[in-house]
């Protein structure tokens, strides 16, 4: 038989040790964050569909002090993982709200610039340029965007740090007459070329062999006879 040991085991340590007591407290300071994140939902929910409606968001960015096609209303759609483009349910609300830590109306409006920087951080930010053109897919297996949706997108996400690139890339899809929407490749590429060190506004080094869509192509042709 083995041999008992008579030595007395040391006792818990307190601090890695959690009582039933302390546990009740953290469930009841969970429970009440998430109580009140429902009541900030249920303060802008549309009763009848039981979820955030664009109303309801109209209300909220009122609420925010940012306009309703203000970049960061976007950003917010994008943390919340919203699938439907002017709608927030329920578990979107509670999810990114609890992924940013707020649970008022006032820490929200003070996690805005928090999240800005946080979409700007390069591991983020394609991702959130992919998000912005998937969230303009409002119609079932819809694949493309209108030219005039595009514009103003491209202008909402890219013309802060593409300026240049961004405004004569719109004014090129408004005058052109060969694509009527875009796909989300084309998208995609609308960044990799303003990310791109390619010279500007001659785009001396813009490599046609570089596997680009061929609505750049078209872009750097007419941008060439437009600055000859």
């Amino acid at each position: 038989m083995p041999r008992t040991s008579k030595r007395k085991s040391a006792p818990p340590n307190s601090s890695s040790v959690t009582s039933p007591e302390g546990r009740s407290v953290s469930i009841k300071a969970k429970t009440k964050g998430m109580e009140k994140i429902d009541r900030l939902f249920n303060s802008y929910a549309n009763n009848s569909l039981g979820m955030i409606d664009p109303d309801g968001i109209e209300a909220l960015c009122s609420d925010l002090g940012v306009d309703y096609t203000d970049v960061r209303i976007l950003m917010l759609a994008w943390k919340l993982k919203a699938e439907r483009q002017g709608y927030f349910t329920q578990d979107e609300w509670r999810t990114g709200l609890k992924a940013l830590g707020v649970d008022s109306l006032s820490k929200l409006k003070k996690a805005l610039p928090e999240l800005e920087n946080e979409v700007g951080k390069s591991s983020n930010y394609e991702d959130f340029y992919s998000y912005a053109f998937r969230y303009c897919l409002t119609e079932e297996k819809q694949k493309s965007v209108d030219i005039e949706s595009i514009c103003e997108l491209l202008n909402l996400v890219l013309g802060a740090q593409f300026h240049p690139q961004v405004d004569l890339l719109i004014e090129y899809l408004k005058v052109q007459s060969d694509y009527k929407v875009i796909n989300l490749d084309q998208w995609m590429n609308f960044l990799r070329f303003c990310k791109e060190q390619i010279s500007f506004p001659d785009l001396e080094n813009y490599d046609a062999s570089q596997a680009w869509p061929l609505i750049l192509d078209n872009f750097v042709e007419w941008m060439r006879e437009k600055h000859s």
